[in-house]
């Protein structure tokens, strides 16, 4: 390997690989050094708890980047190895093998970790966190049809992966310790249609679950809940969120707080040292403030954003957040955040289970700010853009499902 300092990119994940990519797409013909702790290319994390946990893909179909394309690319990947340090001073990152590697310019897209479920017995090997590839190939292996799953947190990940589970012919429990599923993303009554949709399709879904420990010796057997429930498990999938990974960041000393602070160019402190990503905390122009966001769209669109900085390029990241989650036959897409809404409306019926298909339009003062979309396609698209501009919009007028919405907009716009 040349001893060049070129672009160094600490992660291979989403962000990681877009960066590496749109560099070479930009024209960038310096050394690019990709460095992953995952032996994998960068690949697609969202159909981990769906697709992949199916069966239905394999994990060379996730690659985003695939090792032959990077080597076409001429862009170097090490993989299966930590970097443990950054030296500012002499610009240069330490591996744990005992390798260094300099550098001209530095990304810190290191992402996020699961995390983990702080009671005694979540080390046991039947109880697994859900974030990788080789996570779920140790969910995979224990997912036998008849096998009692019990998952602990009601987001996206514990969902998607109840629904997967399901199909496989696992008898599964959802314990969500929050009064409801999605609470952090949604309104109540969305909240419900998700509650009603997996206890109709056998999950024994349970909000307001508090988990008080874990039973078993070499394996889990029971989790007991404050309530005084015990319920019987050959798994245990823990989806409580995410932690970012700042500490190189941080012990680096650059200005960390929720994630490693960026400007709108994806600058760090460090004017040698971009970030991109889960990792990272970023000016909102749509919200007002700053955010970390943990969601692929965040993570290619800022990852563009870091590449044109590391070239000279001056492109703002101005991007309106979007994030989705499949579920059985339910594809829910959200444009914005919903929070400090005043009014909302709902163009469809949330209520009704033969069409399962509706919108939520959320405003405040008049103003479209954001979207939750089930089975609804075109509203998702065409709203991307009328959130965006925070359009001006009768919310009445949204609601009559008799009339396509392309037409709707226009009704409303008046």
């Amino acid at each position: 390997m040349s001893e060049e300092a070129g672009i160094v990119i600490l992660g291979a994940g989403q962000a990681g690989g877009e960066v590496a990519s749109e560099l070479r797409k930009l024209g960038y013909t310096g050394r690019v050094t990709m460095i992953g702790d995952e032996p994998h290319v960068p690949y697609r994390r969202p159909p981990l708890s769906k697709a992949y946990y199916a069966g239905l893909v394999t994990a060379e179909e996730l690659y985003v980047v695939p090792l032959a394309s990077l080597e076409k690319a001429e862009i170097e990947f090490i993989g299966g190895v930590r970097a443990t340090h950054i030296d500012r001073e002499h610009k240069q990152v330490s591996l744990e093998d005992g390798r260094s590697i300099p550098y001209h310019k530095l990304v810190i897209a290191t992402g996020g970790r699961a995390r983990p479920l702080p009671l005694e017995g979540a080390d046991r090997p039947n109880v697994f966190l859900l974030r990788t590839i080789d996570d779920i190939e140790r969910i995979r292996a224990s997912s036998k049809p008849g096998a009692r799953m019990v998952i602990i947190g009601g987001g996206f990940i514990g969902l998607e992966t109840a629904a997967v589970a399901l199909k496989l012919g696992l008898q599964v429990t959802v314990l969500e310790g929050l009064p409801r599923v999605l609470a952090r993303v949604t309104i109540p009554e969305v909240s419900a249609f998700f509650e009603r949709v997996h206890r109709e399709a056998g999950v024994d879904l349970r909000t307001g679950a508090q988990v008080a420990g874990l039973e078993g010796d070499e394996r889990i057997t029971h989790v007991h809940l404050t309530d005084g429930s015990r319920i019987e498990a050959d798994l245990v999938v823990v989806g409580i969120g995410l932690i970012a990974n700042t500490e190189l960041a941080e012990s680096a000393g650059l200005v960390v707080n929720n994630g490693v602070i960026v400007d709108e160019y994806a600058c760090t402190s460090d004017p040698d040292i971009v970030a991109a990503g889960d990792c990272t905390n970023h000016p909102s122009q749509y919200l007002g403030r700053r955010v970390r966001l943990e969601s692929v769209p965040n993570a290619m669109e800022q990852g563009k954003v870091a590449a044109n900085t590391l070239i000279g390029n001056k492109v703002p990241y101005h991007s309106v957040p979007w994030f989705w989650s499949d579920q059985y036959d339910l594809k829910l897409q959200m444009v914005g955040l919903s929070e400090g809404f005043d009014e909302f409306v709902v163009r469809g019926d949330l209520s009704d289970p033969n069409t399962r298909s509706f919108a939520v339009f959320y405003f405040k003062d008049g103003h479209l700010l954001s979207v939750d979309a089930v089975n609804k396609p075109q509203e998702f698209m065409l709203s991307k853009k009328l959130v965006a501009e925070r359009a001006r919009l009768n919310p009445q007028a949204l609601t009559n499902e008799k009339v396509p919405f392309k037409t709707l907009i226009a009704e409303a716009r008046a």
